[in-house]
């Protein structure tokens, strides 16, 4: 089922965008699928291959943890180190981007470290 391109590009085009959303939940789902079969098929060949000497083999899902090794590194939460001096609800712990009502008192005039918190 070899199409040029072109062709596909082109009937694409005269869809509405609500079919294009569904055409590509659609391609998702397929793709999904042949990707689970060809894994499935991959693993059947293993399993005959070790059992043709003797093996037994078994196959482990990888864990969110270990698609993304990242994620165990995160570090926890950080104690606030500045306060809005109104609203002690907004505060900041120094990371990341400056929430913007501190952007706004240190564009007005203001010091940062006025509205830091002591201990």
């Amino acid at each position: 089922m070899e199409m040029p391109v072109e062709n596909i590009t082109e009937k694409l085009k005269a869809l509405s965008a609500e079919e294009l959303q569904k055409m590509i939940e659609e391609a998702e789902k397929t793709l999904e699928q042949k990707q689970r079969e060809q894994r499935e098929e991959v693993k059947r060949k293993i399993r005959e291959m070790a059992a043709a000497v003797g093996l037994e083999v078994s196959f482990r899902v990888k864990g969110k943890a270990e698609e993304a090794p990242r994620a165990s590194l995160r570090r926890g939460k950080v104690a606030p180190k500045y306060r809005h001096p109104e609203n002690p609800e907004l505060t900041w712990s120094g990371r990341g981007q400056m929430p913007r009502w501190l952007r706004e008192l240190v564009e007005a005039g203001h010091d940062r470290e006025e509205f830091r918190i002591r201990d």
